[in-house]
């Protein structure tokens, strides 16, 4: 059983990640964000859950539906919010934008628009914590559309060569934006794969935040000692569509229905009411603190100023010195 602390850390910042979304969603519907959204509601569990084992040296790197990977790396909903709002208090001084959320002085490596495009970085950064001899980690989170990408093959091919400490966490939601992964990908399951690359593969429930944590720690643990890379498949759903203007014909509304009563929010709920591991009453002031956070750092975003366009070319030209 794992410290009380930490459930209730996980279980904040599930609904946290889950209150930011529909919030972002909200704030979409309003046209007071830039450009669309790739949500993350459902799949709260698996972000929350291995991110909460992770210390301030581990590395992350994200992918296109990356909020909730950022904000449990950061723990700064405002800045995201700013970041999706072009504003200049953003992380990425709101030049990013949704799918390019990073927080280098937090670990974030980064979102990426590309799929798989993550991998290779984490790789990279792992093996910068293996040249440096320190025993943090690194986690690639990408999707199960990833996993028939190039990048994934060679990432887990070159880590496992070098035995590196990174940590592969597919989030297999089921949908590939609109393919169902029974036409998309020759296994059943993604984390079968990991056996051709000389690595454990586990598959995990990932609505189940109560087993990501023993999965993940136990994956964790094996890269910290030396033991190298894992391939970890969480199983999940994400309930809206692949982006916010998704028209969704290639789902059933009744399936979609059904995943929801499958909430890995009510579900981590119920585990922690059954095991004596909170009352009622922390949980409530849990869920009431997350929603309050969520609605102030909506309010720091929209008082945050636009950036001046004088720095537009900030970031974009080398002016420093090179050092040969």
């Amino acid at each position: 059983m794992y410290k009380k602390e930490l459930l209730l850390d996980v279980y904040y910042v599930m609904n946290l990640i889950r209150n930011f979304e529909e919030a972002a969603f909200r704030l979409f519907q309003e046209n007071r964000l830039r450009g669309s959204l790739h949500l993350y509601t459902g799949q709260e569990a698996v972000a929350a859950s291995v991110i909460a084992l992770l210390g301030e040296g581990d590395y992350i790197t994200s992918t296109h539906r990356g909020h909730g990977h950022g904000i449990a790396k950061s723990r700064d909903p405002g800045r995201a919010f700013a970041e999706l709002m072009g504003k200049e208090t953003g992380f990425c001084r709101g030049r990013g934008g949704s799918m390019h959320i990073c927080d280098l002085e937090k670990g974030n490596l980064g979102a990426n628009a590309i799929v798989g495009g993550g991998l290779p970085i984490a790789v990279g950064g792992a093996l910068a914590q293996k040249l440096r001899g320190d025993k943090n980690v690194t986690v690639a989170f990408f999707g199960d559309g990833a996993s028939n990408q190039g990048t994934f093959h060679e990432s887990l091919n070159l880590a496992s060569v070098w035995k590196l400490p990174v940590v592969f966490v597919c989030e297999n939601n089921g949908y590939g934006i609109s393919v169902p992964v029974s036409q998309s990908t020759s296994v059943e399951d993604i984390a079968a794969r990991a056996t051709g690359y000389g690595m454990p593969g586990l598959v995990i429930d990932g609505n189940d935040a109560a087993a990501m944590l023993d999965a993940a720690a136990e994956c964790l643990a094996r890269a910290r000692n030396g033991g190298g890379p894992s391939l970890l498949e969480a199983k999940t759903y994400r309930w809206r569509g692949h982006w916010t203007g998704d028209p969704e014909v290639y789902r059933t509304r009744e399936d979609v229905a059904a995943w929801m009563r499958k909430c890995p929010i009510k579900r981590f709920r119920a585990y922690l009411l059954g095991n004596g591991a909170a009352v009622e009453a922390e949980l409530r002031e849990l869920e009431a603190k997350a929603a309050a956070d969520i609605e102030r750092a909506v309010q720091f975003a929209s008082d945050s100023p636009e950036p001046d366009p004088a720095t537009v070319t900030d970031g974009v030209f080398f002016d420093g010195e090179v050092v040969a």
